[in-house]
């Protein structure tokens, strides 16, 4: 005999009306097992949720009550347990996402997210002024991340692929110093009595395309002063861990950074300066990390330099150089020719761009600068700096004055 509600109507299997007037439907969740209640004040609106659950069940999704109340910031969590990543990477996505994501889409439900709901985020990211590459980064966690709810059964379509179009401000273009700037600079630290110090370092990362990374975990048994070869095999990185923030000793950024790195003269001479300087001044590597001692470039106290350190001494560097070139420019009655900002990574970017204007092989440079990808280095570094050189290289399509004019 059917069953029916208080104003008789059969109720369907798995239908119920409560003593209290209110409908329930219960049913079990194929996927995951689990029997789960749904519930609605008349019987019309629980039908329309019992068609929905269905229609979910047909497309193998998940309609466990506890799955739906799963939040974006779960999701994450629950992808960043499936990735096999080093740990300082992980931090930095984590950092990333408790800075921007967490208390703004981070608490909405992953079932009730909407395609509108990453647009108006990325576009108020733009309206902030933020970069196209950190908006980019944002939607490097949250594509995946939803991906996985989607491979999960949760949600039937990734609501966040195709959403990161233009926003944000472009990437400003990378410059690297002209010839004549890098070595008005190098000449300028090599006759300061403050900044001298830091040469042999500024020579070795102009000269070996290092990252600053690289440079100041380099220790002296990876410089082969016989063989004039520099080994790269790691780099130091400085990051919260543990024990709070300090450096640790990590993997090259790819299996690419890996390699051996002929010393140029500039390079060579750099090296002995700084074995002459640390002996001179004390600069003698006390610490041990990650089972690697002997560093090169130190503090006063015998630790690494911190990359933080780098672009501070190269910023104080430029500073004086260009206070020093306006006075000498007033005194001439002339413009002055100020050098432009840099950091750490100004030196290895001008590094690669003398390799290129001395058509140094493509696939060299990439083996230099330890890209994974030659692609890499030619969009990224390989940019002509010197007006001279791009007339001098034009100049060879000049044609014999012996050939008639065109009229």
């Amino acid at each position: 005999m059917a069953r029916k509600d208080n104003k008789g109507r059969n109720l369907k299997a798995g239908e119920y009306q409560r003593p209290d007037g209110r409908y329930e439907y219960r049913y079990k969740d194929e996927i995951t097992g689990k029997r789960n209640s749904v519930y609605a004040a008349d019987l019309a609106s629980l039908r329309e949720m019992e068609k929905k659950i269905n229609k979910d069940m047909d497309d193998l999704l998940i309609t466990d009550a506890s799955v739906k109340k799963l939040t974006v910031n779960t999701l994450f969590e629950r992808y960043m347990a499936t990735k096999n990543i080093k740990e300082r990477t992980k931090k930095n996505y984590i950092r990333m996402w408790d800075y921007r994501i967490r208390n703004t889409l981070g608490n909405i439900r992953v079932v009730d997210f909407k395609t509108s709901h990453v647009r108006t985020f990325f576009s108020a990211l733009s309206d902030e002024g933020l970069a196209h590459s950190t908006i980019k980064g944002l939607y490097g966690l949250l594509n995946p991340s939803f991906e996985l709810a989607v491979e999960d059964g949760i949600i039937r379509k990734n609501p966040v692929t195709g959403t990161l179009g233009d926003y944000g401000a472009p990437a400003k273009e990378k410059e690297a110093l002209t010839l004549e700037q890098q070595e008005k600079l190098l000449k300028f630290v090599e006759q300061s009595n403050v900044y001298k110090p830091h040469l042999p370092m500024m020579q070795v990362m102009f000269g070996a395309c290092l990252r600053v990374s690289e440079t100041i975990g380099l220790t002296w048994s990876d410089v082969d002063m016989k063989n004039r070869e520099i080994h790269v095999g790691g780099q130091l990185v400085y990051y919260e861990g543990d024990e709070g923030y300090c450096f640790h000793d990590s993997e090259t950024k790819t299996d690419a950074g890996i390699r051996d790195i002929p010393m140029t003269q500039m390079v060579y001479d750099a090296f002995r300066k700084q074995r002459e300087l640390n002996l001179m001044l004390g600069l003698q590597s006390n610490v041990e990390i990650g089972g690697r001692s002997g560093f090169i470039f130190n503090t006063k106290h015998g630790r690494p330099i911190m990359p933080a350190g780098v672009n501070s001494f190269l910023k104080n560097i430029v500073n004086a150089y260009n206070k020093k070139e306006s006075k000498l420019a007033g005194e001439e009655k002339r413009e002055p020719e100020l050098m432009p900002p840099i950091s750490s990574h100004t030196l290895r970017h001008t590094g690669c761009t003398r390799l290129g204007e001395n058509n140094v092989n493509p696939k060299v440079m990439q083996y230099v600068m330890g890209h994974s990808d030659a692609q890499i280095t030619m969009n990224v570094y390989n940019h002509i700096a010197e007006k001279s050189h791009v007339e001098n290289e034009m100049s060879k399509m000049n044609l014999p004055e012996t050939v008639p004019a065109v009229v």
